[in-house]
């Protein structure tokens, strides 16, 4: 079957790679795509949030299965606007419709959701512009350090950690009255500080049966140790080693299964990826967050240890009969090391040469943020630049692979930390 692939990153480079490995895929395209994913299909030069010219291409090009990577374009309604559409209604997609990525959209949403269904989280009030005051009294009740969200999507940025009271009530002025991630915080939810060990939960459903993928950890400092600003993901390893059986069950009663059918009970069929952020707080399960997509680095991590057919496993889905099939999952670790430009997550350049490309140590390479210069050499096009992941029978066998890899690749500038899963190690 011909399918297409929306997303740029390396989400999209791990998917592209799980798809065509698969004798069911005829054609792969990855719209827009990057460096790397054209080594496993074609690269197709659209804008994901512009459903027409989507919408054509498809049927163009007899793409019978839709894969949405990021979450953009599932918040604005892609899969509402094919559902609407005549012509492109049958068609197998994954990705929830617009009401069911507000989970991710609105943090609000989810946690309304997550009380209504008795899911654990955090305590939270949220703030507008209409209660300001009220909110800044509501931040002297309470205990510091304490967390504010901005409600809408705010490109990873939008969740401060303020330490105290002046801290956190001038973020709060700044983030709703001057706009400081702009309409994303026009809302501001004000949540209790939570203190455990955090971890990702990825959960494919088709609205009522679900599959549990690998757990995984991110890594979202900058600096060794989890120290300085917060990144989109500078590496993560898969399974997690606390993740065990009775965490899990807990994990499945308290969490998965209520949040499958508080969404069944709104009247939203997910068709998709739960992105479930979890903190382990003592020895229970708290929901940090939803996003309506696989996580990035962790999906570089957890795909290569999936041993299914994914093709299979995304049709399944996409028709509803998930419980239909097996979901085989490797007994190896896997790890993944982010390599970053200097400055990220600040100011950076693009443009780098990249050399020494070649994977080596068994390691899989997942461009990020790449592109083919004019010479059609790759270069960096971002500030995450390439994923390095590696599998091996211990977690430390895994992590010594990807750290020899991505020591061998060079750009100008190249930064990656040397410690991810320290504190398993």
């Amino acid at each position: 079957m011909n399918i297409l692939l929306i997303g740029a990153g390396g989400r999209e480079h791990a998917f592209a790679y799980k798809l065509s490995q698969s004798p069911l895929c005829t054609q792969l395209f990855i719209a827009p795509g990057n460096a790397g994913t054209s080594e496993f299909g074609k690269n197709v030069k659209m804008n994901p949030n512009d459903f027409e010219t989507v919408g054509i291409f498809c049927l163009e090009n007899n793409v019978e299965l839709l894969i949405v990577g990021p979450e953009e374009p599932l918040v604005l309604g892609m899969r509402d606007y094919f559902e609407a559409n005549e012509n492109l209604k049958n068609m197998l997609f994954i990705g929830p419709d617009k009401m069911g990525a507000t989970m991710e959209a609105s943090k609000d949403w989810s946690k309304a959701f997550m009380y209504k269904n008795n899911i654990p989280t955090a305590a939270y009030q949220t703030f507008t512009s209409d209660n300001l005051n009220e909110g800044i009294a509501y931040l002297k009740t309470q205990k510091m350090p304490i967390v504010l969200k901005a409600d809408g999507l705010a490109a990873g940025k939008g969740v401060l950690i303020c330490q105290t009271l002046e801290e956190a009530t001038s973020e709060l002025q700044q983030m709703i009255s001057d706009k400081k991630f702009g309409a994303a915080s026009s809302k501001v939810v004000i949540e209790e500080f939570l203190t455990g060990i955090e971890l990702s939960v990825f959960v494919l459903s088709d609205g009522n049966s679900y599959k549990i993928l690998p757990t995984a950890k991110d890594y979202k400092r900058i600096g060794v140790g989890e120290t300085g600003l917060n990144t989109g993901g500078m590496g993560a390893i898969s399974p997690v080693p606390f993740a065990n059986h009775e965490f899990m069950q807990k994990v499945i009663i308290k969490i998965i299964e209520p949040t499958i059918i508080g969404l069944n009970n709104e009247n939203i069929k997910y068709v998709g990826f739960i992105f479930i952020g979890l903190i382990k707080v003592g020895e229970e399960p708290v929901v940090i967050e939803y996003n309506c997509r696989m996580g990035d680095p962790e999906t570089e991590t957890v795909l290569p240890l999936i041993e299914s057919d994914f093709v299979e496993l995304m049709v399944a889905t996409a028709k509803g009969k998930l419980h239909e099939t097996d979901l085989k999952i490797s007994t190896q670790h896997a790890a993944t090391v982010m390599l970053v430009s200097a400055g990220y997550p600040g100011d950076y350049e693009k443009g780098k040469l990249m050399t020494n490309l070649e994977p080596s140590n068994n390691s899989m390479l997942f461009h990020a943020g790449t592109a083919l210069n004019n010479n059609n050499e790759i270069v960096t096009n971002g500030g995450r630049v390439l994923a390095v992941t590696s599998l091996g029978n211990s977690l430390s066998e895994a992590v010594s692979k990807s750290m020899k890899t991505a020591e061998n690749i060079s750009f100008e500038g190249k930064y990656f930390r040397t410690d991810i899963g320290f504190e398993f190690l």
